[in-house]
């Protein structure tokens, strides 16, 4: 079993888009893609987990949101990095639908999607880390087993880092402070 690091999407990996679903607005934060690309040169998994309640909510479909990680597919590429694993989750208590389940195993701060990647790729949740710009995103990591990290980029700015293992201005110093400590 090997380690990996999880990503929140929007406000860690991309700039903060209130239900981004067009991949025209998709602007990566800057260094984000090369801080994959490290974690891609030295072998461990990326896999983004994120919270999309605006399908949940019928604010857009899951085409659109596959268009979104198409594009940056395609931009995390131009800089020889990539995300291994997507996992998304559309609950929220406002869905429609079968969406409509306010506390969903899945929905972050639940540790759902890190469990079934860790399950499906053979990852080593110990010796992990979530990294995010949020509190639930470190929550769904602590409830996993993971260490975590807090990013000051979109909502990290504003939230209180006192239950994160690391924080960091953004993604890019959040890997190098991780592969510094001899991970």
């Amino acid at each position: 079993m090997k380690p990996a690091v999880f990503l929140d999407r929007d406000g860690t990996l991309n700039e903060e888009v209130d239900y981004l679903c067009d991949p025209d607005q998709l602007a990566l934060i800057p260094g984000a893609a090369a801080a994959v690309a490290k974690l891609n040169a030295r072998g461990i998994p990326v896999v983004v987990v994120t919270n999309q309640s605006g399908i949940g909510r019928g604010k857009y479909g899951w085409q659109d949101f596959a268009a979104v990680m198409s594009r940056m597919g395609t931009l995390l590429a131009l800089e020889n990095a990539r995300i291994d694993a997507v996992y998304a989750s559309a609950h929220h208590e406002l869905g429609q639908g079968e969406y409509a389940v306010a506390d969903h195993p899945d929905r972050k701060p639940n540790p759902g999607m890190l469990l079934r990647a860790a399950e499906e790729y053979g990852l080593d949740l110990a010796r992990s880390w979530m990294v995010g710009d949020k509190t639930l995103d470190l929550e769904a990591g602590r409830r996993a087993g993971c260490r975590v990290a807090l990013v000051r980029t979109g909502y990290g700015a504003t939230v209180d880092g006192a239950g994160a293992d690391l924080v960091a201005a953004d993604l890019a110093e959040a890997v190098e402070r991780i592969l510094e400590a001899g991970w």
